[in-house]
C-alpha cells in the first residue's frame, strides 16, 4: 500500500479499528443464523470469510459514497480531508468501489449464486443513500429522518451476511432473525450518534453534530436511548437461542459503563470526556454481537 493510500485509510477508513469490529459483526451474524437453525457449532470458515470480505467492502463502499455525496460540503468546511487535499481523487475511489463490487459479486456466486440478488438489493439501497433518496434538502432539515433512513443500510447488510448461512444452506430465513436485524439498526444509531457528540471547544463551523443540532443533553440521552433499544432487541434475539439470561448480565455492565461516561461528560463536557463516547459505542456494539454470536457457542460447548 502506497504512503498516500495508507494515510487515506488511516484517516477515513482505519482498518485496525473497523476490521475487528466488522469481523465480529460477520462471525456473529453467520453464527446467530446457524444457531437459529438448530446448528450448535462454529460456522464454516469459508462462509465466515465470504461474509467478512463482503461486509468489509460494503462499509468501504459506504465511505466512498460519502466522499462523493459530501464533496462540496467537505470542500467548504473540511478542506483538511484527504480528497479535498488531493491526496486521493474521486476517480480513484470510484475505481476501488467498482473493483470491490466485482469481488463481492464473485464471492457471492462462488458461495451461492442466489446470494447475488441480495447483494444487488444492498447496492440499490446504498445507491439511494448516495443520492439522499432524491430529497436531500428535505432530509437536511430533519436530522432524525436523515439518521434512521441511513441507519437502515445496516439491516440490509446484515440480511446479506446472515444469508451466507441460511441461503447457502438452502433454507428460508429462520424465525427470530428479524430481532437480529433490529439489533443492527439500533446499533447503527448508537454508533452514528456516538461519533457526533463533541465537547463545545471541538465543534466546527458548518459541521452538524448532534451535540449542536439537539444540544449536548438531548444528544447524550438519545445515545443512551438507542442503547436501551438495542439492549431490548438483543435480549429478544438472545431468547431465541436460549442465552437471554447470560446476555442480560453483559448488557447491565455495558449500560452501566455508558451511563457513567454520559454522566461525566454532561457534568463536565471536556474534550477528553467527549472522546470516550465514540469508542464506548464501538465497545458496546462489539460485545452485543459477541453476546449473540460467540457467547452461545461457548456456553453450549
Amino acid at each position: 500500500m502506497s504512503n498516500r493510500w495508507w494515510k487515506y485509510q488511516r484517516m477515513r477508513f482505519p482498518l485496525l479499528a473497523h476490521g475487528p469490529l466488522i469481523a465480529v459483526f460477520s462471525f456473529s451474524a453467520v453464527s446467530f443464523s446457524s444457531l437459529l437453525r438448530g446448528r450448535v457449532a462454529p460456522p464454516d470458515p469459508a462462509t465466515v470469510l465470504v461474509a467478512f470480505a463482503t461486509a468489509l467492502l460494503f462499509f468501504l463502499q459506504l465511505r466512498i459514497a460519502d466522499e462523493f455525496k459530501d464533496y462540496e460540503e467537505d470542500s467548504r468546511y473540511r478542506p483538511y480531508r484527504p480528497v479535498q487535499r488531493g491526496l486521493v481523487t474521486l476517480r480513484e475511489l470510484r475505481i476501488i468501489g467498482f473493483a470491490g463490487a466485482a469481488i463481492q459479486l464473485g464471492l457471492s456466486i462462488w458461495l451461492k449464486p442466489s446470494l447475488a440478488f441480495l447483494l444487488v438489493g444492498v447496492w440499490l439501497y446504498m445507491g439511494l443513500m448516495s443520492k439522499e433518496f432524491f430529497v436531500r434538502d428535505w432530509l437536511k432539515t430533519r436530522p432524525f429522518a436523515y439518521m434512521w433512513t441511513h441507519s437502515l443500510i445496516i439491516p440490509f447488510i446484515q440480511l446479506y451476511v446472515t444469508a451466507c448461512d441460511w441461503l447457502a444452506a438452502g433454507a428460508a430465513p429462520p424465525r427470530g432473525l428479524i430481532w437480529f436485524l433490529v439489533v443492527g439498526f439500533f446499533n447503527g444509531i448508537v454508533i452514528e450518534i456516538g461519533r457526533k457528540i463533541r465537547a463545545p471547544e471541538d465543534e466546527e463551523h458548518g459541521v452538524e453534530t448532534y451535540s449542536v443540532l439537539w444540544g449536548r443533553r438531548d444528544a447524550v440521552l438519545a445515545w443512551l436511548g438507542a442503547s436501551l433499544l438495542t439492549a431490548a432487541s438483543a435480549l429478544l434475539a438472545a431468547n431465541r437461542i436460549d442465552v437471554g439470561v447470560s446476555l442480560a448480565g453483559l448488557v447491565v455492565v455495558l449500560l452501566s459503563a455508558e451511563a457513567a461516561i454520559a454522566w461525566c461528560f454532561l457534568r463536565q463536557p471536556t474534550t477528553r470526556r467527549a472522546r470516550l463516547i465514540e469508542p464506548m459505542s464501538a465497545v458496546w456494539t462489539l460485545f452485543i454481537y459477541l453476546g449473540l454470536g460467540l457467547l452461545p457457542l461457548l456456553l453450549q460447548a
